[in-house]
């Protein structure tokens, strides 16, 4: 009867391939330290020799050592040529990374919009805020478009800007009129099919 792979022990590394994972439990059995180090170095040549394009990465024999510890359990007792990783950093996690959560106003615009119209609305009076005012809108009309593609009001626009700047940023459409934005033309291709 054939013995099949789903039968067999599961592959602890299955990138390296079942040979190899054999090549590494036969090197456990090997009761001399010194010939089970030098068959450790052949089996680290012949997973260097399965990725030669990995060989040019500054710490690619460093993963290899990495990579036959955890393939032999952690329990080949051979004398490692650099440190190799241990097994309970296998498990370790990264910390927790804590999200700013507060809720957004209007999701389609994002926080970013929110915070540069606050940064907005704290100017002097000037050009200078004029014309951030003027980008944010125009930006904010963009983004509109991108959920809403049959077309944005202004009015819409500078409506929802007053409201996000709690009345700070107070724009007459009559006096503003935001960038038109028209989708770009797709590309067609113009290949012709080739005579056979």
């Amino acid at each position: 009867m054939l013995t099949y792979n789903t039968q067999l022990k599961k592959l602890v590394l299955p990138e390296y391939g079942r040979n190899i994972q054999q090549m590494v439990d036969h090197c456990l059995t090997i009761e001399d330290k010194e010939e089970r180090t030098r068959c450790a170095y052949s089996i680290i040549n012949t997973m260097g020799n399965l990725f030669p394009n990995l060989r040019d990465i500054e710490d690619f024999k460093h993963k290899l050592w990495d990579h036959l510890a955890i393939m032999s359990d952690f329990k080949l007792d051979i004398d490692y040529p650099c440190d190799v990783i241990k097994p309970e950093s296998l498990n370790s996690f990264p910390e927790k990374v804590d999200y700013y959560t507060s809720p957004i106003k209007y999701r389609h615009y994002g926080r970013s919009i929110e915070l540069m119209i606050a940064k907005a609305s704290s100017m002097p009076e000037g050009e200078e805020r004029d014309a951030l005012i003027l980008l944010i809108a125009n930006h904010m009309k963009k983004l509109m478009l991108s959920v809403n593609s049959e077309g944005v009001d202004d009015t819409k626009i500078l409506k929802d800007l007053r409201e996000l700047s709690h009345g700070a940023i107070n724009l007459n459409p009559e006096n503003y009129h935001l960038h038109e934005f028209k989708e770009a033309p797709q590309q067609t291709s113009n290949k012709r099919k080739k005579k056979k």
